[in-house]
């Protein structure tokens, strides 16, 4: 994340790179920009337009939700709900331009409130707030006090805490820029909330661009320091279809290290070389080549190698659909996590099991218990600082 006074320098130009990356990337084949020469009055208009909006159904205290479906000029979809700011669908073209859902969700906002969702807790499409990763024991020390959180994962406080940014309604505002349809969704997190100091205003601004990518920009500004994470918790899955897990999907890390770990997924401090390793993604691997190498699967921070500026964090290929996505963020980490826990217990959109790989995470970030981390990058948002960083995932084809 960016604290703007110390790196300022990261905002300026971030419009520009953005729309650097995404002109390099292939367009969807059978887009509805080349359908029809009679169609692009029509999908242009769609393009401009605010996203709409429909009932999501209510939360089990009787409050009724939003979902907002954001489209662009070649038909993409994504649909986000302002329940925790979840991202419950998003329909990208394959090679054949058969459009698809991407992402693992529900119908209605009932899914992510049953009792075997909150179980689970695998935070589907959610914005993860105050903090996302783990904090160690649950505590952290900050200007010479100590703080205390839920402990909901473990020994350990992971995402937020027992209530976290996941949970709660966002306002929302839909809108339109020159990049396409956009959510704007605001949230006041108190002075104290799940033990964190500051009231923290946070700002969050989805943009489906007209370039074939899902833009997540955030914001956020406090009145004590406090440690602040954002990321978003998509689990994606480029081979649309029940039952299709992830193993056959290409990834590539731009990242010469990676955080190590203790048992509960804490970082020890050490930063180690990929070299040699199964956690090596600097070249294209399938996630099932080395996976049973790794006790658990992966679940890891890796390290970025670049550090400025709007930088590569991820490509995927998936080579049935021939669907790619690249993620470029402002962040200095990224987790990889392969859906480890999902079990089977939870059935998704039109009867979908999930069960262990259906869906692959990355959520681009500062590194876990980094309040505890003195040597990593600082999580800490000063008053009178404000933070800023901004992810995009960009669809492509690769026949």
């Amino acid at each position: 994340m960016v604290r703007s006074s110390s790196f300022g320098l990261l905002v300026g130009g971030l419009a520009t790179l953005l729309a650097a990356t995404a002109c390099e990337q292939q367009k969807p084949a059978g887009s509805a920009a080349e359908t029809t020469a009679t169609s692009s009055d029509s999908t242009q208009t769609a393009a401009a337009a605010v996203p709409a909006s429909a009932s999501f159904g209510k939360t089990t205290d009787g409050t009724e939700v939003q979902l907002f479906t954001l489209t662009n000029a070649h038909g993409l979809k994504a649909t986000i709900t302002n329940f925790g700011g979840t991202l419950t669908s998003l329909l990208v073209p394959d090679k054949d331009g058969k459009l698809g859902d991407v992402v693992l969700g529900f119908d209605d906002v009932s899914g992510y409130q049953s009792p075997a969702f909150r179980k689970s807790n695998p935070y589907f499409g959610a914005l993860i707030g105050r903090y996302g990763n783990r904090i160690k024991a649950g505590k952290f020390t900050l200007d010479g006090k100590e703080y205390t959180l839920a402990k909901n994962n473990g020994a350990n406080t992971l995402h937020g805490g027992n209530k976290g940014f996941d949970q709660v309604i966002w306002q929302a505002e839909p809108g339109s820029s020159a990049e396409g349809q956009t959510l704007k969704l605001t949230y006041l997190s108190k002075d104290g909330e799940e033990g964190y100091p500051g009231n923290l205003q946070v700002t969050v601004v989805y943009t489906l661009t007209n370039d074939d990518a899902l833009k997540i920009d955030y914001s956020a500004t406090t009145d004590k320091a406090t440690p602040v994470n954002l990321t978003n918790h998509a689990y994606f899955n480029l081979n649309h279809g029940a039952g299709k897990d992830i193993l056959g999907h290409e990834v590539t890390l731009p990242a010469d290290r990676y955080t190590v770990v203790d048992a509960g997924l804490i970082p020890t401090g050490e930063l180690r070389p990929v070299k040699g390793t199964p956690f090596d993604f600097t070249t294209p691997h399938a996630i099932g080549e080395r996976i049973a190498q790794v006790p658990g699967g992966y679940d890891h921070n890796w390290v970025l190698n670049q550090t400025s500026g709007l930088h590569a964090a991820a490509t995927v290929y998936e080579p049935a659909t021939g669907r790619t996505m690249t993620v470029t963020t402002t962040e200095p980490g990224i987790q990889f996590y392969t859906g480890n826990f999902l079990d089977g217990t939870l059935t998704g959109k039109g009867g979908t099991v999930y069960g262990k790989h259906a869906g692959f995470c990355l959520e681009t970030q500062h590194f876990p218990d980094s309040p505890n981390q003195p040597k990593f990058p600082s999580t800490i948002l000063k008053p009178g600082d404000t933070l800023k960083s901004s992810t995009s995932y960009q669809f492509g084809i690769r026949k």
